[in-house]
């Protein structure tokens, strides 16, 4: 650790209650690095200094008068530009939006900020959250810390880059179809996609859905969960929420990896994969699977899952942008134009399959889950392309079908729900973050979080498989 900023959220919220470390050190270390580092990768795009060092100040005198302290006092959160933030610009990554401000915080920010944490400011994110890649007309793309000409994948890419880069120890994010997963494993950091209902989201835009998930982004497992004691509750916001106790976060379980049986997929069964994403998976997974007790290589049984993850997305974009599309059309981004447009066409017969499909595909993954306690798979189908191109248009050759066909071995999953962290493992072969996804039961949240912490002790033991940090001084220059 050279920097206050590059402290994991554990260590510094400890070290605050210990009285060893400022909130408003913590702040102002963020902020340096921001200043410094942010032009080169753009990842946050608003900021909100001034009310940050208020709340910092205030939390230091908490601190000092031995206040009961809540799990996230005085540590700095980035928030991605399309939740709600009360008195901070929030744009969704839209030029209709440029100077829209909230008047109320969205749930998970409410969540965050009643836990301690002090919003610094707003991560950049594609419009609307449409896209795999963080490009925007307002504030252009964000980039690869690793490589400033690559993507650093979305719609969460803001945020994924704030923590590679040490701008903030915390960020939240979102994921429909990997959105949390991919910039995760793009950019060397944590994130986990919950079990639908574990974090309620105010701003959904179907009620009963997998699709539309809040999550939290770290670098390290236990920063996640620590992240997650806030975010998690029972809320009326939103009906998919139930009753749970957030404090089981606030420790991780203890997992014995040597008593796990292991399911080990390269695609899932479904998803056009890139050979040297499955070369790389398989060296990684021959330097850890003999910490468990068995890994057997079995793919799930997801015939169709990407057909349903597609048609079932038609109804989440048309309850999402019909009233836009209707007022705001041509100004609307390519991405979110051609989706809604493809929804429109969509049979209703065909929707119809896919919405009883899901229910299929989910009994029957459940009941293929019996013979293992985990699934692990790679995190992305692809190694980090151009930041100008919208998405990958093929793989190894082999023509994409639709705009997210590429993201099978995320958006199949979020065809089922079951909670799933993403991890990152050492670099690609082209010197970019890779990373695996841990899948677990549903409603499993505590144990899959136990799970990967395990295997990420093992990973920071070896330099093959800890996590990748970028180049902060050359970012800098």
């Amino acid at each position: 650790m050279t920097e206050p900023c590059d402290l994991t959220a554990v260590d510094a919220r400890r070290m605050i209650g210990d009285k060893r470390l400022s909130p408003v050190e913590l702040l102002e270390s963020c902020i340096a690095r921001i200043e410094t580092v942010n032009p080169a990768v753009n990842a946050v795009v608003t900021t909100a200094y001034d009310r940050a060092r208020d709340e910092a100040k205030a939390a230091e005198e908490a601190v000092m008068h031995g206040d009961d302290l809540p799990p996230l006092h005085g540590l700095p959160v980035g928030i991605k530009d399309l939740d709600d933030t009360e008195g901070i610009r929030t744009t969704y990554g839209s030029m209709l939006y440029k100077d829209n401000v909230p008047e109320e915080d969205e749930q998970v920010v409410a969540a965050a900020r009643h836990a301690g944490g002090i919003i610094l400011g707003k991560t950049n994110t594609p419009e609307f959250g449409a896209g795999g890649n963080t490009n925007n007309a307002l504030f252009g793309p964000t980039r690869n810390p690793f490589n400033t000409d690559l993507t650093c994948g979305g719609s969460s890419g803001g945020s994924g880059v704030a923590l590679a880069t040490g701008m903030a120890p915390l960020c939240q994010g979102s994921d429909t179809g990997g959105s949390l997963r991919l910039p995760a494993t793009f950019n060397g950091v944590v994130a986990h996609r919950p079990s639908p209902g574990v974090v309620p989201a105010g701003c959904r835009d179907v009620a009963y859905t997998t699709y539309q998930t809040q999550g939290p982004m770290a670098r390290t497992v236990a920063d996640a969960s620590l992240f997650l004691t806030a975010l998690a509750e029972r809320s009326a916001v939103d009906p998919m929420s139930f009753p749970l106790d957030p404090l089981q976060f606030l420790t991780l379980q203890e997992v014995d990896l040597g008593t796990l049986r292991v399911a080990i997929s390269e695609d899932l069964g479904c998803a056009p994969t890139a050979q040297s994403v499955r070369r790389v998976f398989r060296d990684r997974v021959a330097l850890f699977q003999s910490a468990f007790a068995g890994c057997e290589d079995k793919d799930p049984e997801f015939d169709g899952i990407l057909d349903v993850f597609w048609l079932l997305r038609g109804i989440y974009m048309l309850a999402k942008h019909n009233e836009r599309f209707d007022r705001y059309g041509p100004e609307l981004n390519p991405n979110v134009r051609s989706n809604y447009e493809a929804a429109l066409k969509m049979d209703m017969k065909d929707v119809g399959w896919a919405a009883k499909q899901q229910l299929v595909l989910y009994q029957n993954f459940q009941k293929w889950f019996e013979d293992y306690d985990v699934l692990i798979c790679p995190g992305v189908t692809v190694t980090p392309f151009p930041f100008d191109q919208l998405y990958p248009t093929e793989i190894d050759g082999a023509p994409m079908e639709n705009y997210v066909h590429w993201a099978g071995l995320t958006s199949s999953l979020t065809v089922m729900g079951n909670p799933v962290v993403a991890l990152p493992c050492g670099f690609d072969e082209g010197g970019t973050p890779f990373g695996i996804q841990v899948i677990g039961k549903p409603y499993q949240d505590r144990f899959v979080l136990g799970v990967a912490h395990a295997l990420e002790q093992i990973f920071n033991a070896n330099p093959t498989l800890a996590r990748p940090v970028p180049d902060i001084a050359a970012l800098s220059a």
